[in-house]
């Protein structure tokens, strides 16, 4: 910024005239009735002074107070105020709307100031003359300026050139008395305040713990108390305090401010109460030791103590005039309010750093709890960094201990944690004010400058009666997004619940955890889950909303220590992958210097680490998975760099994480008792076949039910003595675990019985006892068992009985199909069997299928396979090896019917091949 002043004397040379083209100046005319003046300047100018601004978004402040210091350096504080508001509107159209540098040129002149602003669009067009002016809604940015100009300067206009837009104004100087800088009117004697004789100023100084050290004569007079009556006495006992009106502050408060300036009572030595007007001022002695002076005058000789107001403009005569009765709310926030919570505090925050002409401006809500405050609105800061940041409100480092009542900040570096927001934001002054609700706090509005020394208490007070007039209305918002954030919350939870209990797999678990959590609550989230108690937290899942940068999380989480499994609720801040994400960025950089021109290395090393630091440079928190009163395991959620939680955030991811570490352990218990099931199960099935020299055998086995490997169907080949074989295949009643137990007893039964040396009959009627034996538990049981021994012919014996098990078919080289057994009695029903075992002879080509109901009993409907319908599929299966047997004779079942099978199924196969084609 460049700046020139020139004092009184002798006036400057004027600006250069531009060269005007005809039909450059337009005059705004409509209904509004707005006054413009386009003469040219012909009052003498005094004093000027000029500057440049950059195109940037602070370069608006840096202009009100050029303007603010340069009007009050000449004496027109008077007009100080609207010469700023307008300036501001004008320079936010350049540097801000058109993106050009601004010109700003302050002239002194006998009867006014008149400050013009100049921007560099080159692409403007020049309007015409006969164009009407439209400047729209006063809400809108466009045309506020020229509306504003309309309603507080005495003249304005706007001139244009080719590549340049020149509006300005000029503020006529009320009539005061020569030689005043600021003074009230001349009114009649008769109209002055009165005064019982003598003024009497009470002077009493207040200790820091609010009793009375000094009481004057007039104190004693005015009030009726000698100094040793109430020195040592809180001021409390006396005052009477009935709030004044627009602050909410209490009188224990008001002596803890720098300064403050008010009504209340002082009840005297004859019991009533008597009104003052006080002026507070704290300060300290040479020891450092704090207090408050405080004078006080009558209350009906205010004038005595009382700060002299503004004197308002024509302007704001006009605008107190024209909106008598006016809301002070919709005075403040303009008309029509915004709907959003967000858009109403963000205005707030503008036009708190407008009235009070700060360069920044920040507004907080108390959390639920009302133990924090919460950023919501800012202006002037870094508000991605600062947005969502959360100050404790109680008194202590790094706290916010100014919240609940307030405060004004000369210098910041003297307190450097009274604001812990405003650290390392350059900002240096700044006054602070409670938003109360019947009492409760409910937030705070600041408004800081960077500049010490800024603001008093008449500011304090200013931002407060803001403050208490739209405090009401930022609650009523704020407990509407509460609402709506809860409703909305709910329906979250009760479908992420219904996701969860849809799957009682592990890994679609872990994949929804972190799906629900991002985007929608997080920007990125990892899972860790814990095993057993004596296991260390595993990194099972990542995810971010970015896919690209999932895998430099991954790597960055696996080179740091997991998260402490604290079972302790709620979350707490997890500081490691920020400072990992930052220390190995850093090193990346430090690194790349020495690469010189290899920008391929550059590229491949620099861009995914330094993505990596700022998607986890954000705040991090921990949540921890509790299932059955044991850590489970870790949610951890993160946001990018200079991002926060929103508290309602936070407490929705902990619900979320109670029913995901429920539906997490429900998987791995499923997962378990699924594994145990499956294991059992493959204890029940023969460990292979063996291989028979001169047979081929296959076998085909499907049990009914998810999960389930073995049911009640089964088969078995092994070995016997002298190169025979037993085999058979069964199917206990039932289906399920009841059936797989009598399996697992008849298949290791038979293996023992004919190991030891007895015939097929005998085999069967022991395996019948042992059934029967099982009492309750006992199921009936089809068998076909039998004995296989080679021939050296080629062909093959088999000793077979049927337990009433369906009856084993025989296909013939020829094609022709009989049945290879007599039906006899099952087993498992009564105890006196008498069984008895036939001979088959397979020749060479031919081939036994051996199967369980489930084949025979397909159904479609009213059809059913049976066991005509197997026969005619097997007459098919001519010169087929035992394995194309099979295949074909499950592929005709599974095509039988459309619906999955109902019953379990098996099928064994045994041929013997043909001379020369083993």
């Amino acid at each position: 910024m460049t700046t020139g002043v020139i004092p009184g004397g002798q006036p400057p040379e004027p600006r250069p005239q531009r060269p005007q083209l005809p039909e450059q100046r337009r005059e705004p005319d409509g209904p509004q009735g707005l006054h413009v003046d386009n003469r040219t300047r012909s009052s003498v100018i005094t004093a000027r002074a000029a500057a440049s601004f950059e195109p940037l978004g602070r370069s608006v402040a840096t202009a009100r107070s050029f303007v603010r210091d340069t009007l009050q350096g000449w004496g027109f504080g008077d007009i100080v105020d609207d010469a700023v508001v307008l300036t501001s509107e004008l320079v936010t159209n350049a540097v801000v709307h058109a993106g050009t540098a601004a010109d700003v040129l302050c002239l002194r002149s006998d009867d006014g100031v008149r400050i013009e602003v100049a921007d560099r669009y080159p692409e403007r067009e020049v309007p015409l003359q006969s164009a009407a002016v439209n400047m729209g809604s006063p809400d809108r940015e466009g045309g506020r300026g020229l509306q504003l100009c309309a309603a507080l300067a005495g003249r304005w206009g706007v001139e244009y050139t080719p590549t340049h837009k020149n509006v300005w104004f000029q503020l006529d100087l009320p009539e005061r008395p020569v030689g005043t800088r600021a003074a009230g009117p001349v009114v009649p004697a008769e109209l002055l305040p009165i005064a019982d004789g003598r003024v009497r100023v009470a002077v009493v100084q207040i200790d820091r713990g609010g009793s009375i050290t000094a009481w004057n004569e007039d104190a004693e007079e005015l009030f009726g108390y000698a100094a040793e009556q109430v020195v040592g006495k809180p001021l409390t006992d006396l005052a009477a305090w009935p709030h004044t009106p627009g602050t909410g502050t209490g009188i224990a408060e008001a002596l803890q401010l720098s300064r403050w300036e008010g009504s209340y009572g002082i009840r005297g030595a004859h019991g009533r109460v008597i009104p003052v007007y006080a002026s507070h001022l704290r300060v300290r002695d040479t020891g450092g030791e704090p207090s408050t002076v405080c004078l006080l005058v009558r209350d009906h000789e205010r004038a005595v103590l009382q700060s002299p107001l503004r004197v308002p403009s024509s302007g704001d005569t006009g605008a107190a005039a024209d909106g008598a009765g006016t809301d002070p709310f919709e005075v403040f926030i303009g008309s029509p309010a915004p709907d959003d919570l967000d858009g109403l505090l963000q205005r707030t925050v503008e036009r708190a750093r407008d009235m009070l002409d700060g360069d920044a401006a920040f507004l907080l809500l108390a959390t639920d709890d009302e133990t924090e405050l919460e950023v919501r609105a800012s202006t002037g800061l870094p508000s991605a960094r600062q947005r969502f940041a959360r100050v404790p409100v109680e008194a202590g480092p790094g706290r916010y201990g100014s919240a609940r009542m307030p405060a004004v900040h000369d210098d910041l570096t003297a307190a450097p944690g009274a604001v812990p927001l405003l650290g390392g934001t350059g900002m240096r002054s700044v006054v602070t004010v409670p938003l109360k609700v019947e009492g409760r706090l409910t937030g705070s509005l600041g408004v800081a400058a960077e500049a010490p020394g800024r603001y008093s208490n008449e500011e304090a007070l200013r931002l407060q009666f803001a403050a208490d007039r739209i405090a009401l209305a930022v609650e009523s918002a704020r407990l509407g997004e509460l609402e709506r954030l809860r409703r909305g919350s709910l329906s979250f939870l009760v479908e992420a619940s219904d996701l969860l209990a849809g799957t009682l797999d592990r890994d679609q678990t872990l994949a929804l955890m972190a799906q629900m959590t991002v985007p929608t609550l997080a920007t990125w989230c990892a899972v860790y889950t814990i095993a057993d108690q004596a296991s260390e937290p595993y990194l099972s899942y990542v995810l971010h909303e970015d896919e690209e940068l999932i895998d430099g999380i991954k790597s960055l989480l696996s080179k740091i220590s997991p998260p402490d499994p604290v079972p302790t609720p709620g979350a707490r801040v997890w500081s490691a992958p920020g400072e990992a994400a930052h220390q190995a960025a850093l090193r990346t950089s430090m690194r790349s210097l020495s690469l010189g021109d290899s920008h391929h290395r550059i590229g491949t090393t620099i861009g995914p680490t330094l993505a990596t630091a700022s998607a986890v440079g954000g705040e991090t928190v921990v949540l921890p998975l509790v299932a059955r009163n044991r850590v489970i395991g870790m949610l951890t959620l993160g946001k990018p760099t200079d991002e926060h939680f929103r508290q309602e955030i936070l407490e929705l991811a902990e619900d979320l994480s109670r029913r995901a570490a429920l539906a997490l352990d429900n998987a791995r218990l499923y997962s378990e008792r699924t594994a145990i099931s499956q294991s059992l199960q493959r204890s029940l099935l023969p460990p292979g076949l063996p291989q028979i020299d001169g047979v081929e055998v296959e076998v085909i086995y499907r049990a009914a039910g998810e999960g389930n490997e073995v049911g009640g169907d089964f088969y078995d080949l092994f070995p016997i003595r002298d190169g025979a074989y037993g085999f058979a295949i069964g199917d206990v009643c039932g289906t399920g675990p009841e059936a797989a137990a009598v399996t697992g007893l008849a298949r290791h039964a038979l293996r023992l019985l004919a190991r030891e040396g007895y015939d097929g009959p005998a085999v069967l009627e022991r395996l019948n006892s042992a059934i029967l034996d099982e009492g309750a538990r006992s199921r009936f049981l089809t068998l076909l068992y039998g004995e296989l021994r080679p021939q050296e012919d080629g062909s093959a014996e088999l000793k077979v009985v049927c337990a009433g098990h369906p009856l084993p078919l025989r296909l013939r080289q020829d094609g022709t199909v009989e049945s290879a057994a007599e039906p006899q009695p099952l087993l498992g029903v009564m105890e006196d069997l008498d069984l008895y075992e036939q001979t088959v002879i397979l020749d060479p080509g031919d081939v036994l299928l051996c199967v369980t109901d489930g084949v025979t009993e397909r159904r479609e409907g009213t059809r059913m396979l049976g066991d005509d319908g197997l026969a005619d599929v097997l007459t098919t299966c001519t010169g087929l090896t035992a394995g194309a047997v099979a295949a074909r004779i499950m592929r005709a079942v599974e095509r039988f019917a459309s619906d999955a099978p109902s019953d379990d199924m098996a099928i064994l196969a045994m041929r013997v091949p043909e001379v020369g084609r083993h």
